[in-house]
Order: C-alpha cells, then structure tokens, then sequence
C-alpha cells in the first residue's frame, strides 16, 4: 500500500521555533477525523500488546489491528525514525515519554490536538498530561504512570527494628544500619546501566534539567536541586552503602540472594518483584519514596505514550484505538490480561481495573496501588523533558560505571552529560542559552 511521501515533514509551530531547518510540506499536517473503520498497524514492546490489539479486534468488528512487535530501546527508535523517512510508518506506535520531544519536535509524529487533545485533557492529571503536551498541541496519549516508590523487606526492618525512612537523611540512616545488621546487604541500588532512576530522583529533588522558552531551550542537567541529589547517591555508592549494580540480572539476584533488602523503583516495580521473585512472598512492602523534607514529593521513573506515526494511512481508526486502550476499561483489562503486572494507568479512572487484577496476596495484603495513587499526586509539576535525550541518557551511561568505581563524581557526570547535551543540540541547529 502506498503511502504520502514523509520526507519534508513539518513540525509544529511551536516547536519549530526551537528547532532551525524544519520546512513544511504546504499541506495540513494534522490527522482529520478520518473514518473509524479499516486497517491499522500497530508497532509496541510493551508487554500485553499482542492481547491489548486481539481485544479491540474482537470488539470493534470494523477496524482490523495488526499488532507487530519491535525491540524496545535505541534500536526500536531508530526502526521508527526510518520507517517514516521511508513511508512505511506503522499507524500507531509507542514513544515513551522522554523520546516524545523529539519526535514531535523533528515532525515524526501526528498533531493530535484536535481528534485527541480533548480526551487527554479530560482524562488526565497534569502530571502525565504535561508530558505529552508540547508547544501548545497534544503530541501522544498516555498509557502509564510510573510514581516513585520504596520497595522494602518487611521481615528484614522488623526482625532487625529498622524504622522505614520517609528522608533521605533517615535513608541513609537505614543503609548503614542494614549494612550493620548484614555485612553483605545493601539498603539501595545505584544503577550503572540505566539513568531512569537518577533522572527521576533528580525531578524528585526538584530539578529542571530542560525548559523551552520563545526560541531558545534552557538546560541545566546540573542545577542545584539534581545536583544535591546526584552528591548524595553519589556518596552513598562511593560509602559502599548501596550496591551499584546492572538494572538487569545482577539486580534482580541480589534481591534473590537477601543481599538487595530495599530500593527505590516506581509502581510497576511490585508486579516486576512478584513475578521475578516468588518465593519472597510476604516478605515485601510499598511505602512512600523518601523525599528531602518529609512532605510528600515524587517524578516518574518510565512511563509511555501511544503516538501516531507521520504517514499513517488511518489516522481515523489509529486514534480510535489509541483512545480505547488508554481510557476505556476494557482496553486496560487487556493490558494486564497476560501475566502479573502493577501498571498504573495513566488515566485514574482505571485504577480500580488493575487494583483488582493485580490482588494483595503477595504484599501480605498491602494495597499497593494506594502508595502508587498517593506518589503519583505528589509528582512535582513542570518537569520538561528534552529534545536530544537519546544523546542525553548515552552521556549519562557512558559515565556511570566510573562512579561505581570511584573514579569520577555523579555531580560531575551530570555537568558532562550537560555539555554533551548542549553540543549535540546546537549540532542539529537548536538554539540554547547558557544556564
């Protein structure tokens, strides 16, 4: 099947002020209404996709979805970015919400401001919603929040009267009195493989690593609240506090091993733990992420958003299924259909779909859901992500395996990570004004 030709895609007007070199087509770039009945193909990695596209086909008999899956990271980004320079654009994809700047600033991506723009505004808080809406127009419809977290071994602070800490201050406290109690356990994780957390943390603390002004990006990866929280995990991991650890294999044994009693995640965390660690059952709890001055504060570590891709043949019945299965219940039964999963919806209002599918058994009854609802309430507003962060988050990787080792400052990888930011945006012609 043909498809209209993608290669001088335009970008929104917003946007575009900060992004030199985006021409238009001369044609309007936003999705019509469209008929809500054909064929769509649908590109995800997320887990439960295959039975979320069988659901919908099975009740909406005039829009037929053909599921495909693709690997998830850098590779599957790349696949996208190509496939909409050749024309071959699947109808609906998944971007996740730090890649969402970028593809709606470099025109990949359908303006669905008119035809899902006021579905987002209604159904979503402004914590998510800030996140896919960009210059003025709605670019992704979320799926999931992802609220920090703690996970903790419950047996493990009783039997040795470790008190759960709601400062980081008290945090730390913890680690060392875990480390006492256990010479070979840890009361955290520093990741060396993955920014997420750090990111999230660094939000938490109050940073704000990117802002857009009228035609200039603002960045400042180390500003003063990301920096007081890189210093402290910093310090933490050099202290031998935590472990600094893959986010793969070699985590999930150490919390196998008992050497992993507690760590920070977000709320798809406790399903991750349940289905990785079975035989913990009883063992663990939910509380709410520690935070710097004892009042409730917390960002998303992960999260993601369904888009349509620049060049969709159906944009009618794309955006009718992205609606379906990000707001209808239905839609969210699917998705947690496949297997153990502590997805937060996006939308609150299916929160009770997985609360029930996911039970308490495993959390000794806990509600894991109401520490989930309670962090995503305290997420701080304003948080911007940037237009580059698949160079952003290489500069942070490339760097934190030193910090393990002791041979460089978290602080400092944040200030390289900046610059390295910064080069690469002017590379592409953005405008950048100094911290």
């Amino acid at each position: 099947m043909l498809r209209r030709n993608t290669t001088a895609l335009a970008c929104s007007a917003a946007l575009a002020l900060l992004l030199t070199g985006c021409g238009g087509t001369g044609q309007d770039d936003s999705p019509g209404t469209g008929k809500k009945a054909g064929k769509v193909t649908f590109w995800s990695f997320v887990k439960g996709s295959d039975q979320v596209a069988a659901a919908f086909n099975r009740s909406h008999p005039d829009i037929e979805v053909t599921f495909e899956t693709v690997p998830s990271g850098q590779e599957y980004y790349s696949k996208l970015t190509n496939a909409v320079k050749a024309g071959t654009a699947p109808d609906v994809a998944v971007v996740e919400y730090p890649q969402l700047p970028e593809f709606a600033a470099q025109g990949k991506i359908e303006d669905l401001s008119e035809t899902l723009g006021p579905v987002v505004k209604d159904r979503f808080p402004e914590a998510v919603r800030q996140l896919v809406d960009l210059g003025g127009s709605t670019w992704g419809v979320p799926r999931d929040a992802a609220p920090l977290v703690l996970m903790y071994r419950k047996d493990f602070f009783a039997r040795h009267k470790i008190s759960v800490p709601t400062t980081w201050n008290a945090y730390r406290d913890m680690a060392e009195q875990v480390r006492k109690a256990d010479p070979g356990a840890r009361g955290g994780v520093l990741f060396t493989d993955n920014p997420g957390l750090l990111t999230a943390l660094a939000w938490q603390a109050g940073g704000q690593w990117f802002s857009a002004g009228k035609d200039a990006w603002k960045v400042t990866l180390d500003d003063g609240p990301s920096n007081r929280a890189a210093a402290y995990w910093g310090d933490l991991a050099r202290e031998d506090l935590v472990h600094s650890l893959s986010s793969l294999d070699p985590f999930w044994t150490s919390v196998q091993k008992n050497r992993t009693v507690a760590y920070v995640c977000a709320s798809w965390c406790a399903g991750a733990q349940q289905a990785t660690v079975p035989d913990q059952k009883g063992k663990w709890a939910l509380a709410p992420v520690p935070t710097w001055d004892g009042r409730p504060a917390s960002a998303m570590y992960g999260g993601s958003s369904f888009v349509i891709p620049k060049g969709s043949d159906n944009s009618g019945a794309a955006a009718e299924f992205i609606r379906w299965i990000t707001t209808d219940p239905e839609g969210m039964k699917a998705w947690v259909s496949s297997g153990t999963s502590s997805m937060f919806p996006a939308d609150p209002a299916l929160v009770p779909v997985t609360r029930a599918a996911f039970g308490t058994a495993y959390y000794g009854g806990q509600d894991v859901y109401a520490v989930g609802q309670a962090s995503y309430e305290a997420i701080r507003p304003g948080w911007t992500w940037g237009p580059v962060m698949g160079a952003t988050n290489t500069a942070l990787v490339d760097e934190l395996p030193k910090v393990a080792d002791g041979t460089a400052s978290l602080p400092a990888v944040l200030s390289l990570a900046e610059r390295t930011t910064v080069a690469q945006m002017r590379q592409r012609g953005m405008k950048v004004t100094a911290p």
